[in-house]
């Protein structure tokens, strides 16, 4: 039960994840959006064909590549968390790869399964399976400005921040493991502090044994 509070957080992340999804999808037109903060927090209306926060890849193969890709490692995070668990490592750590496995998971249906029951395949795509489009959705133009004219290349032309569009399997993926980055060095000597207490009782519970043999 201990281990199974981490897999519902990744569970509810996931439906949490694909109502928004579901939700724009039939309520919003491609490509269409709408201002909920301000100018700086809108909700546009995407299809990614290929990585999080609206990357992508120009390889033939790159899609079915990438969700091969995404099923496997969703099976390994799966069980890293068991092994963590077993291994008695940081409560804090396991939530993080339950928010990573979430996410994971979350873009994982969007690859599978969207290309048959939403039909957003991309054109040309050998089977509908495993070649479905992320919907994203979260756009954050935080501010925009211009190159200063000095700069080689970029001088004088307009940019945006935050450009990407990304979903909440991506924010998920990204709190995860900034969240692992910044306390690691918490986590980790947690986990060390717990193994050595197990191992040391071990000890004690041995040596007793062996006096009263």
């Amino acid at each position: 039960m201990k281990l199974m509070k981490y897999f519902l957080l990744a569970l509810a992340v996931i439906a949490i994840d694909q109502v928004v999804k579901l939700t724009v999808h039939y309520n919003m037109d491609l490509n269409s959006e709408f201002n909920v903060f301000g100018d700086w927090f809108r909700i546009h209306y995407l299809l990614n064909p290929g990585m999080a926060f609206g990357l992508k890849s120009d390889h033939e193969y790159g899609k079915l590549i990438l969700t091969v890709f995404r099923l496997i490692a969703m099976v390994g995070i799966g069980y890293y968390m068991y092994y963590l668990h077993k291994k008695q490592f940081s409560s804090g750590l396991l939530w993080c790869m339950a928010l990573i496995l979430g996410g994971a998971v979350g873009n994982v249906v969007d690859s599978t399964f969207y290309g048959v029951f939403l039909d957003n395949a991309p054109d040309g795509s050998p089977t509908p399976w495993f070649h479905g489009q992320v919907i994203d959705m979260l756009f954050f133009p935080l501010f925009e400005g211009r190159y200063p004219d000095w700069l080689p290349y970029m001088g004088g032309n307009r940019f945006l921040f935050f450009s990407p569009v990304f979903n909440v399997a991506d924010s998920s993926i990204f709190i995860g493991v900034v969240c692992i980055l910044i306390f690691q060095k918490r986590f980790f000597k947690q986990a060390e502090q717990e193994i050595e207490s197990s191992m040391k009782a071990d000890d004690e519970v041995s040596y007793g044994e062996n006096l009263i043999s």
